[in-house]
């Protein structure tokens, strides 16, 4: 394998400033199950997948890791008579690679797997390697000390190790990275990352375990985007910055805005294909208008019906003589709209055959040809830019709020001068926030949420699990509340089919895939509750830059907080149930009561049994 190129400065001693020494001196309290030398594990249920249409593919892809129990961490003093009990603590040597694009908080993930390895046994060490998966399969490492961690503990960033291409997928990146896990006898791999990362991460976990290779496989949900969301994640680590760091630039605009009172500002926001990151800021700032991915692509609507309906909001606030207003739009809605995700298709299949970019545009189908010619030029650079590994756009290179906020004007000036429209010229401002809230020092959430994360790790080691995700639950609860276990990766995968007409369809591989917005959750429909009233009123608010301390500092998501999704607490709860229905109904009991349960149960039985079924999963998915 070539050498990889690295920067001398990965752990290098940072400047800090005044305020990020302050930073640096807070020190994360783990929740009480995490605590002492002694680890306590109890074992659930074996997961499977949310989908059981998706059980049969994903347990054949994945034989040695798919069907695993949940593992729930519990206190020293827990009284479950089932749980492991683990009181021995050999030396182990851990490695931990970024995997993924930069997301604040995953420094503390690193942090607080130090300090729980080291608590339990002084001698056990962790190895980074530097400049990402590129240095994970060239053995680039550095080991992490305290010393090491001291100017990173509660900043942001990737650059105490770096990050490179990031992925483990090809069955040579999978045998360097084995090659490199056996070189330094490593018990266990930590893979830092978002959806793509973990899906890599069980795959790893798989073929070791196939080969008995005896490093065991763990992933952290740590992604700005917040799409790496499911019944055992409830949000990732770096959401909850990106947002308020986001949401207070947007509410400057909108202060702006509201005080010029002649420019609409159209503000694209990072996120991916999902609008998590869009939702989450319209609830903090209150924007006019924002335009979300899920919502077009639900009702497929138009680049066309899109410009309509920010065209009538204009039309209607100038008729309350306001002529300003703030637009969202996440980075992602390109490939929510029909016309241009079909055209992004087609110039990507046309990319794969190798045809060049100053040759795409003649190759294009007649319809795609006619799109292609009516939009602007700088949109059509943009598009014709090189798919990412996955097949996606480069979504940070189209400015597609450009191109709506184009749209808009022409079709204002069209109004204008046929008269439907009485109001003053349009004026637009286009900003895209993306890159400036990737490096954020991180919120004090993100900073206990990794850290926490980082302990989980170690407890997921120590319990000899491979394949697993460190989880934490109940978050919107304070840290002493929050519920940590480790869920099988496998567990939360999912199988995409295609129709390819009546009677055939094509299978995708498992994999964890993005969560896009539920149009059905409680976030939504606070955002739709109050969208009249954001568009016409102005009721801006500014969240103010981000804290550490005091007024604001434990502040936490509005759609997690809202949300509820302590998914583990439910199945908690039900087991309790089940056990107090046991010990209600068992022998000598009365008929009375063995008639009422059996009535009950069989009722739930068959309406769970007609709810699991492949085709009212089918049906039930958006």
């Amino acid at each position: 394998m070539g050498s990889v190129a690295m920067d001398s400065d990965y752990g290098a001693p940072r400047e800090l400033s005044p305020l990020q020494k302050a930073r640096a001196l807070y020190r994360p309290e783990p929740p009480p199950c995490l605590q002492g030398t002694t680890v306590t594990v109890e074992y659930g249920d074996a997961a499977i997948a949310a989908d059981i249409a998706d059980a049969h593919v994903i347990s054949h892809a994945f034989p040695h890791t798919y069907g695993q129990p949940l593992a729930h961490f519990l206190t020293k003093t827990a009284n479950v008579p089932d749980a492991s009990i683990i009181t021995e603590h050999p030396v182990v040597r851990v490695g931990v690679v970024f995997s993924g694009r930069q997301s604040p908080g995953g420094h503390n993930v690193i942090w607080g797997l130090y300090d729980a390895i080291k608590a339990h046994n002084s001698n056990s060490k962790i190895i980074g390697f530097l400049g990402g998966t590129d240095g994970l399969f060239a053995q680039k490492t550095m080991e992490i000390t305290d010393e090491a961690l001291s100017s990173y503990k509660n900043q942001g960033g990737y650059d105490m190790l770096g990050r490179t291409r990031d992925q483990i997928r090809t069955t040579e990146q999978v045998k360097a990275a084995m090659a490199t896990c056996q070189a330094l006898k490593l018990d266990a791999l930590v893979i830092i990352g978002g959806v793509t990362s973990n899906t890599d991460a069980a795959q790893l976990a798989e073929t070791f375990a196939e080969l008995k290779c005896p490093t065991k496989v763990v992933g952290v949900p740590v992604t700005l985007n917040g799409d790496l969301k499911n019944q055992f994640v409830e949000t990732t680590v770096g959401f909850d910055t990106i947002c308020k760091v986001n949401s207070q630039l947007i509410s400057n605009v909108c202060t702006d805005a509201l005080s010029a009172e002649k420019y609409y500002y159209f503000i694209r926001l990072m996120g991916r294909k999902a609008s998590h990151v869009a939702l989450e800021c319209a609830l903090q700032s209150h924007p006019n208008m924002v335009i979300l991915g899920e919502e077009v692509a639900a009702s497929k609507l138009t680049i066309f019906d899109i410009t309509k309906q920010i065209c009538d909001a204009v039309q209607a606030r100038a008729e309350k003589d306001k002529y300003h207003g703030v637009v969202l739009i996440p980075e992602g809605l390109v490939e929510s709209i029909p016309e241009l995700y079909a055209l992004l298709q087609e110039i990507h299949g046309l990319h794969n055959k190798g045809v060049s970019v100053e040759n795409i545009s003649s190759h294009l189908s007649p319809w795609a040809s006619a799109l292609f010619e009516f939009l602007p030029p700088f949109i059509r650079k943009q598009l014709l830019l090189h798919p990412e590994s996955d097949d996606s756009a480069q979504l940070s290179q189209i400015e597609i709020e450009k191109l709506l906020a184009q749209l808009v004007e022409t079709e204002m000036n069209k109004r204008l001068k046929e008269g439907t429209y009485n109001g003053k010229k349009f004026n637009a401002i286009c900003h895209f926030f993306g890159y400036q809230a990737r490096g954020a020092l991180p919120s004090k959430f993100d900073c206990d949420y990794g850290y926490v994360l980082g302990h989980v790790c170690y407890h997921i080691i120590a319990a000899g699990l491979n394949g697993y995700m460190a989880t934490v639950t109940n978050l919107k609860s304070p840290v002493n509340k929050w519920k940590c276990g480790g869920a099988p990766i496998t567990s939360m995968m999912t199988v995409k089919r295609w129709s390819r007409g009546p009677a055939r369809s094509q299978i995708g591989k498992p994999a964890v895939h993005m969560a896009s917005v539920d149009l059905k959750g409680k976030a939504y429909e606070l955002l739709r509750q109050n969208s009249s009233s954001f568009m016409m009123e102005d009721i801006y608010r500014n969240p103010g830059p981000l804290q550490f301390e005091g007024q604001g500092a434990d502040t936490k998501p509005i759609s997690l907080c809202v949300e509820d999704r302590d998914y583990m607490g439910r199945i908690k709860q039900l087991q309790e149930y089940l056990e107090k229905v046991k010990s209600i109904v068992k022998p000598g009991c009365s008929q009375d009561v063995l008639k009422a349960a059996l009535s009950a149960m069989a009722s739930v039985t068959e309406m769970l049994t007609i709810m699991s079924s492949p085709s009212f999963s089918g049906q039930a998915t958006i």
